[in-house]
This record gives structure tokens, sequence and C-alpha cells, in this order.
């Protein structure tokens, strides 16, 4: 028996969305209330945030007002959280843009995660982030999915 795929949501303002395995998942790309990547009728339950390096530096650093009105709105949620497309390595070599020093942005990531709650996960490169993300929304629809 064929198992049905589940519907992920990716954000309509999301410029460089991940390529998801597509035995398992459909995308659907439409506005997110909060976050980048959702599950289908969990949209207000259900959240990952995608940032590349060079963007969580910029976010943390230069637009933080903004940022943590997203984050707010993602501690209403479930389960959410921030996935990061570098290492916490790659953050203090300072492998990314910016003048910022990574002491300075890493404060402000455990900031984040001891502020609002809403976890910060640094998942290597790209496409680990990706595999990151995909099980995490899915292991959230197989948990909490009506059925």
């Amino acid at each position: 028996m064929a198992v049905a795929r589940v519907t992920l949501i990716v954000d309509t303002r999301e410029q460089e969305p991940w390529a998801f395995d597509p035995t398992l998942v459909e995308i659907e790309r439409r506005a997110l209330p909060a976050g980048d990547y959702s599950v289908a009728g969990m949209e207000t339950r259900v959240a990952v945030e995608r940032k590349s390096l060079d963007d969580l530096v910029s976010t943390v650093i230069r637009d933080r007002g903004r940022f943590y009105r997203e984050l707010r709105r993602l501690q209403e949620y479930d389960a959410a959280c921030v996935v990061v497309e570098a290492s916490l390595a790659d953050l203090l070599a300072g492998r990314f843009r910016g003048a910022a020093s990574p002491a300075s942005v890493l404060g402000a990531v455990i900031a984040i995660i001891v502020d609002t709650g809403v976890p910060v996960f640094f998942a290597s490169d790209r496409q680990l982030a990706c595999r990151f993300c995909q099980d995490y929304l899915l292991r959230f629809h197989r948990t909490y999915a009506e059925g």
C-alpha cells in the first residue's frame, strides 16, 4: 500500500526554496503567517524559518526588530524553529559577509533561544538543512495529524 505524500507549504516570499524529496512530500506555495515552511492544514501550529548564514547575521544585527516580531508569532506555535544553512563553526570562524563580530552574532542567537524559546539549529549546509526541515515537518505531521 502506497503511503500518501504530505503537503508542505513553502511561503511565497521564500526566494531560495529547498528541494524536498518528491517521493515523500508535495509542495504548495502560498503565504504563511510566520516562517518559511509548514504543513498543509497546520500552518499556525508548525513552522520552520530558513536562514543562510549571511541572512542570519544581517537579520540579528540590522533587522532585529522585524525578526523578533516574527519570532513572537512563532512562540505561539506548537513547534517552530530557525534552521541555519551553516555550522556553528562557520559562524565562529566569521565565514559570513558583514562587519559583525562572531561573538556578537552568537550572543544574538543565544538571546533568541533563551528570550523566545524558539530553537536555532545549525545544520552544517544547505542540503542538511533541507533534510532537517523535511524530517521535522514530517514528524510533526505524523505525530499530530488527525487521522
